[in-house]
């Protein structure tokens, strides 16, 4: 005692009143738009609760196993420090773990102000500041410090961090019995392990409800109850959704370091709410792998993902090989044996609880009925060859991918990691909201994201665009083009032959026509008649480019943006001409539930009247710009309609709903697209090489990317009713011949009903934009430049 008294006179005592100004770092945590927990971010895994929120078995199982006597000491514990000091004399020699005595305010002094040094002037200095705190702070003030700071294992700092990561529950959902196996760990969560540790995990839960019984917070009774459960610990696993988020959250992590830095993330205790559904974010990662897989099977076998030697011990070889987390469907396998159409093959180990790897060894036998797309083989030197069976193309000591077949015990289909990439982005039209993206087959093999971070050509899906400034500038979509052959000399002295996808020509045609079946030569003629200028100001006004380049092959989708911004475009469109901006985050609070961003800043007239006295109804303030003509905007839904139901896109015809869209595809089939649409989603599928290479001739986006969207979107919509698109007022309907653009006769056969604005309707004399004045030797010259030469070259894209 005469020491702790010099020692409080002396200096070095560490500031205790900065206990009051304690901000731990707390993680931040990311959920989806339905609240479920999508990702934490953290150095420390903590989150911090005030004393009121901590149940009082938790707390009593705490006093009961670290300090009996807190709420009646003053930071120091006499009659158990002199306890302990017997026992500990008494099992000298015996082997038995010394009792320690310090009180839980010791505690919260050594790990707040001090080091772990087990030095006498250290242990001193705790003393003199438990001393201290217990006249400066409330004793449940000191509880909630320690309860929110102390390490209880897997990472986990506080009572709140550690009930999830051991039960996957709230500290309001534990039972008597969880509270005491958390109440068990202070001493050494490693040593109380409940996989590794099993019984020594129970007997340590089990002495704390002994302690809960004896220090009368428990009845006996109760308490032998609790002891008969078992540990009931879990291994928090991730939901399907959340592997299928990994590209969202990532995107999320991204933005929250440009918002608030890296600390503020990893420290500050966000709470982010996201716009991300999950049940479409399940839909469009499945349709994006099931279109690059069936792809990437057309191509035939690339050949094995590793090779081992299986002669010592393959289990063990194979056990160290990482395959790609995020398809947890998928398996690693090697190749044990091969027998004509007979694959043996040894499973990698799955792990147990997410922690311990099986030790039994798995034995499979490869499915040839289920993998003959893999009987179509590259060889070294780029040439396919068929095989006649698996014994052909696999080699003992092939480490491959596999997955089982349905309702079999062990029988499996062979795998490989597409070659192929893409991305698929879903969007709500009306606020810019993502409610999907996947930015490629496996985040696991690849964290680069097709949706946000590659900018790839848009071929004929830039088309919209061009006919929307035509349509909000005099044209209309009975104006006539003609489709026929076209040369332009460009400055450099080339010449410039523009093609239609398969070389075919239409003659003199609509409007509609061009957009529903992507006329390449139409577009330029009307770009050019236009003026590309006013192209490349409507692709900014879109937000698709900061800066378009005024050269006719930008109209076939020359230029180079990326998935998202494409979406937003084309939601602008499907939202009747109101710009949005795409945000992937709803709300966010600080740690102390303030709200400090909004995505949807929207004012509300009379949303905040205190009572009712026959005042206006409350209205949302629509703020938007207007950066397309509404009805210009209907104009080009019911073209991309008309690609649906008889152009490019008309294999999606089977689902019988309202469906706008439009395909993409670039020269040489490098870059494949389709954005679809409803009146309330917006669907953007993108796929191609990472590195641009030809997909074949014969690709298209009508060939890949409709597929995926159709894949999509009816997943998305089942039992849901078909909405048509709006018809803003005032829009004139007219029955037209859909090849002549002019007033439906009698005796037409090709009759569509078009959409004109008020003062404009089908031609009363024919006309043609583009004819034959357009090959005199006056022929405009098309100024390139670098970033375009490429394109000129080629053909200039828009194909399909």
């Amino acid at each position: 005692m005469w020491a702790i008294m010099a020692l409080s006179q002396a200096k070095g005592i560490p500031d205790y009143e900065v206990l009051s100004l304690y901000e731990p770092p707390v993680m931040t945590r990311v959920h989806a738009a339905n609240g479920r927990l999508m990702a934490e971010f953290a150095t420390k895994h903590r989150l911090y609760l005030s004393i009121k929120s901590i149940p009082k078995t938790l707390k009593e199982a705490f006093i009961s196993a670290e300090d009996k006597n807190f709420y009646h000491h003053f930071g120091l514990d006499p009659k158990g420090l002199s306890r302990a000091l017997i026992k500990n004399i008494m099992n000298i020699g015996s082997g038995q773990r010394p009792e320690g005595a310090s009180t839980i305010t010791q505690q919260v002094a050594k790990n707040f102000l001090l080091s772990s040094d087990a030095t006498l002037e250290r242990k001193l200095k705790e003393a003199i500041l438990a001393m201290r705190i217990e006249k400066t702070y409330s004793k449940d003030h000191i509880l909630e410090l320690y309860l929110n700071e102390i390490y209880l294992g897997r990472g986990t700092y506080g009572v709140a961090a550690a009930s999830l990561a051991y039960f996957n529950k709230s500290v309001g959902e534990l039972t008597l019995e969880e509270c005491a196996y958390l109440a068990a760990l202070p001493k050494g969560p490693a040593n109380y392990d409940p996989f590794k540790y099993t019984q020594r995990a129970i007997d340590r839960r089990n002495w704390v409800i002994d302690r809960m019984i004896v220090n009368g917070y428990i009845t006996s009774e109760q308490g032998e109850q609790a002891k008969k459960k078992p540990l009931g610990t879990v291994i928090r696993g991730r939901d399907n959704y959340v592997f299928a988020a990994d590209y969202f959250t990532e995107e999320i992590r991204r933005h929250l370091i440009n918002l608030y830095g890296s600390t503020t993330l990893y420290e500050g205790g966000l709470s982010v709410r996201t716009t991300l559904d999950p049940n479409l974010q399940l839909i469009a990662q499945r349709s994006l792998r099931n279109g690059l897989m069936k792809f990437d099977h057309l191509k035939g076998w690339r050949g094995a993902y590793k090779h081992i030697n299986i002669q010592d011990d393959w289990y063990t070889a194979l056990k160290g090989i990482t395959g790609l987390s995020d398809l947890p469907e998928w398996r690693l396998a090697v190749v044990l044996s091969t027998d004509g159409n007979t694959v043996k093959i040894g499973l990698q180990p799955q792990r147990q609880n997410s922690v311990l790897l099986s030790q039994k060894k798995e034995i499979a036998i490869l499915s040839q009925s289920e993998s003959k797309w893999a009987l179509s083989v590259i060889d070294k030197n780029g040439h396919r060859k068929t095989v006649q069976s698996l014994s052909n193309v696999l080699h003992v000591g092939d480490v491959i991918f596999v997955e089982k077949v349905s309702n079999s015990n062990d029988i499996y289909r062979l795998q490989q990691i597409p070659k192929i990439e893409g991305a698929i982005v879903a969007m709500e039209p009306h606020t810019g909201r993502v409610l999907a993206m996947v930015g490629g087959f496996s985040f696991s093999e690849s964290q680069f994201n097709r949706a946000t971070q590659a900018y790839r050509q848009t071929g004929s899906a830039f088309k919209p665009f061009v006919y929307a400034a035509a349509l909000d500038n005099g044209y209309t979509p009975a104006s006539v083009i003609l489709d026929g052959p076209l040369e332009i000399r460009q400055i450099n002295g080339q010449i410039w032959r523009p093609k239609n996808y398969g070389g075919t020509f239409a003659g003199p045609s609509t409007l509609r026509y061009g957009i529903e079946y992507s006329r390449n030569l139409m577009t330029v003629r009307l770009a050019n008649d236009m003026g590309m200028s006013l192209v490349s100001e409507y692709a900014e006004r879109f937000g698709l480019t900061d800066k378009l380049q005024p050269y006719l092959p930008m109209a076939l989708g020359a230029g180079e943006t990326t998935l998202l911004r494409m979406v937003t475009a084309y939601s602008v469109i499907a939202n009747g001409g109101r710009s949005i901006k795409p945000s992937l985050i709803d709300r966010i609070q600080d740690r102390y539930g303030r709200t400090i961003y909004r995505h949807d800043n929207r004012l509300c007239a009379n949303c905040n009247v205190q009572s009712w006295d026959n005042q206006s109804e409350p209205t949302l303030i629509d703020e938007r710009d207007q950066v397309l003509d509404s009805m210009t905007a209907y104009q080009i839904i019911s073209m991309m309609e008309g690609a649906v139901q008889r152009g490019t896109a008309a294999r999606l015809r089977y689902l019988n709903r309202h469906i706008a869209g439009k395909t993409g595809t670039t020269n040489n089939s490098k870059d494949i697209w389709f954005i679809g649409f409803t009146p309330d989603l917006v669907v953007g599928v993108f796929m191609g090489y990472d590195q641009p290479a030809s997909l074949g001739y014969n690709e298209t986006g009508s060939s890949l990317g409709v597929p995926v969207f159709g894949e999509f979107i009816q997943a998305a919509l089942q039992g849901k009713p078909d909405v048509p698109f709006k018809i803003p007022e005032d829009m004139i309907l007219m029955p037209i011949n859909r090849k002549t653009g002019m007033l439906a006769q009698a005796e037409d056969d090709d009759v569509i009903i078009e959409a004109f604005k008020p003062g404009t309707g089908p031609a009363d004399i024919y006309q043609v934009i583009g004819g034959t004045d357009f090959f005199q030797e006056g022929v405009p010259t098309v100024t390139t430049s670098p970033q375009v030469n490429k394109a000129l070259q080629d053909g200039g894209g828009g194909l399909y």
